[in-house]
Parts: structure tokens; C-alpha cells; sequence
């Protein structure tokens, strides 16, 4: 099994305009750098994605996997877990959006196992180098364009 990993980040917008962001998959390849595509395989009756086909290019680490995804009906939470990928064995992540003012706590849980064997130093030094750009792309993606 492999170990969870949490970081946070505060963003200046409201819950609602992070989550937009968030659920805004066509977009990712625009802000988050290592994304190159994005496909919506099947959306929800709320027209929320549940099924998106990323690919992946992060140097030397290159992936094309499929995510599942569960939308909070408050608005304020997204889960996910890895339906079939092609380095990952494993895959289960999530952003929380707690309200602080005019700014918003938005904590980012992932826990990725990898179909190849990494020593753990290594995993996890990557795993936050992954998880502080993504939480640094969302919070320039969201305040610039609020």
C-alpha cells in the first residue's frame, strides 16, 4: 500500500471559483505544466467530469491514466482514485476547500503506487515536488483569473 501525502496552500478567491478551476479539466494543459492532454470520458448528471484520461509529461516521468472522480455536494471537497493507468498501480487523491475570509484553505491528500519499484527517499521527494506545483499552478490559475 502506498503512503498519503498531504500539503496545503491558501488561495485568495472563494470555494466555488477554486472548484470551477478544479473541475475545469479541458483547461489543465493551459496552467499545469506537466499535462499535455485531457479527455472527459463521462460526466455526471450535475455535468461534472467522473471519468477524465490524463497524459503526462514530466521529463523523465511520462504516464497516461484514467481517474475517477466523486464531487462533494457542498462544493467543497473532489475525491479520486485511479481507474487504469500504465506506471501506476495506484492512485487515490483529494482537495478540500475550507473557507478562511476572503481566502480559502485548500489541502491536497495523494497517495500513488507505482508500478516500478522507487526507494521510499526518492517517492517521496517526488511526490512533493509534484504536490507543491500543482498546489502552486491552481493558486496562479485561480487568482489570475479572478
Amino acid at each position: 500500500m502506498a503512503d498519503e501525502s498531504t500539503q496545503s496552500i491558501t488561495i485568495d478567491a472563494e470555494p466555488a471559483r477554486i472548484m470551477d478551476v478544479i473541475a475545469d479539466f479541458a483547461a489543465y494543459p493551459e496552467w499545469a505544466n506537466a499535462m499535455k492532454t485531457t479527455e472527459v470520458l463521462s460526466s455526471g448528471a450535475d455535468g461534472r467530469a467522473e471519468q477524465v484520461r490524463f497524459q503526462l509529461d514530466q521529463g523523465v516521468i511520462k504516464d497516461e491514466y484514467t481517474l475517477e472522480y466523486k464531487w462533494a455536494a457542498d462544493g467543497r471537497s473532489v475525491s479520486w482514485h485511479l481507474v487504469k493507468g500504465q506506471m501506476q498501480k495506484s492512485q487515490r487523491g483529494s482537495y478540500v476547500l475550507q473557507p478562511a475570509g476572503a481566502s480559502t484553505k485548500v489541502t491536497y491528500t495523494l497517495s500513488v503506487e507505482l508500478g516500478i519499484p522507487m526507494i521510499g527517499m526518492l517517492r517521496r521527494k517526488a511526490e512533493k515536488v509534484v504536490m507543491d506545483t500543482a498546489l502552486k499552478e491552481l493558486k496562479r490559475r485561480v487568482e489570475g483569473l479572478s
